[in-house]
């Protein structure tokens, strides 16, 4: 009797442990599955979103127009009006060359004009004189045409000395070398003292007209012809292209907008860039004729579709994110603007609002996968 209770309830303990460990099992493997579901992160598309993606394009900075200042005529620096980085107007007096001689010049310019003068008034009332003569037979025709000839040589050489004098008055004028436009003055190589000509090799100084900048930057070909899809052509997206903005050297933007003025059009053979002029305007004279920077230009995108980078892989020069349909994953191949902004994608096509996709961790995944 007592063995036949001990073979009971030792068949009894055996049956509670075996069940045990089954259901411990079976615990097991459905907290496995459900951790495994669960590691799949997943997200449901949202149309009508806005986006705006910034491309970044590094930029050399110029002046409108740097003009190297050259003197007009020869002699000795005898003032320096202007220092180095100052800021000048159009018609302000840079430097002054000796005048003396180009006075001294004026001065016999002047006093020929005078003498061309009397000798013309001379011969003028010789000419008619001789004029009324001939017409009573006193003098011949000979007489008549050299009293004539005469007269014009001294026309032409009054002529003559008046032109000498302009030239000698726009001598004097050039002593005075004056900015040519509104700008900054760069460095200044010559003292007083020192002999300058037309014909040195080294301006007298730079005057950088930087009430506007000039910023170059390039494009690749396939950036120019993205932006020509965008907006139809080139010409319409210089027109409707929103204003972009400056980072400077130190990694601060420059708080005035500026404007893509132009698109040179012709590729580059060597680099298959092709050239692009912005200007942006310069009140403060923050911006120097020299330097560098990046160009921010900003596309924006509405009514679009947004996806994470991670949610997406990578075959060749095709793109597939993976959709759940039925609780499985299911690759779909989607086109993708051309710009990014390193985090997100800009689903153009393949994706429609509602659908749920694998949002991150999609290289992990496989065709047919059980996501949920």
């Amino acid at each position: 009797m007592n063995m036949t209770l001990k073979r009971i309830k030792w068949k009894v303990w055996l049956m509670m442990f075996i069940g045990c460990a089954i259901c411990g099992t079976s615990c097991q493997s459905g907290q496995k599955e459900e951790s495994k579901l669960q590691a799949y992160a997943l997200d449901t598309i949202r149309g009508g979103q806005s986006k705006e993606i910034v491309t970044s394009y590094s930029a050399s900075i110029e002046g409108r127009q740097d003009i190297d200042i050259f003197p007009q005529v020869s002699g000795y620096l005898v003032k320096l009006n202007v220092s180095e980085g100052e800021t000048v107007r159009k018609g302000q007096v840079l430097f002054v060359i000796d005048q003396v001689p180009y006075k001294a010049a004026l001065e016999t310019a002047v006093a020929n004009v005078k003498v061309a003068e009397a000798s013309l008034a001379t011969a003028e009332l010789t000419y008619k004189s001789t004029q009324k003569l001939h017409a009573q037979k006193v003098v011949s025709d000979f007489n008549l045409q050299t009293s004539k000839n005469s007269y014009l040589t001294a026309k032409a050489q009054l002529a003559q000395a008046e032109a000498q004098e302009v030239n000698a008055r726009n001598d004097l004028s050039y002593t005075e070398v004056k900015s040519p436009s509104d700008g900054m003055v760069g460095m200044l190589p010559y003292r007083v003292g020192t002999l300058v000509s037309p014909s040195m090799a080294q301006p007298l100084t730079t005057v950088s007209d930087n009430s506007d900048m000039y910023v170059y930057f390039s494009m690749t070909e396939n950036q120019l012809l993205s932006l020509a899809r965008q907006y139809g052509t080139v010409e319409k997206a210089l027109q409707k292209m929103p204003a972009i903005r400056l980072q400077l050297n130190d990694g601060t933007t420059y708080e005035e907008s500026g404007k893509i003025e132009s698109i040179s059009g012709v590729i580059d053979k060597e680099t298959g860039t092709v050239g692009v002029r912005a200007v942006f305007p310069n009140p403060t004279r923050l911006l120097h004729s020299g330097a560098s920077g990046n160009v921010l230009i900003p596309s924006t995108y509405t009514d679009c579709i947004v996806i994470p980078q991670g949610a997406t892989v990578q075959l060749q020069d095709k793109l597939i994110v993976y959709k759940v349909v039925d609780g499985k994953a299911v690759s779909t191949l989607v086109k993708v603007a051309p710009v990014n902004d390193g985090k997100e994608y800009i689903v153009l096509e393949g994706l429609q609002d509602g659908d749920e996709i694998i949002s991150d961790g999609a290289g992990m995944v496989r065709e047919g996968t059980q996501v949920k």
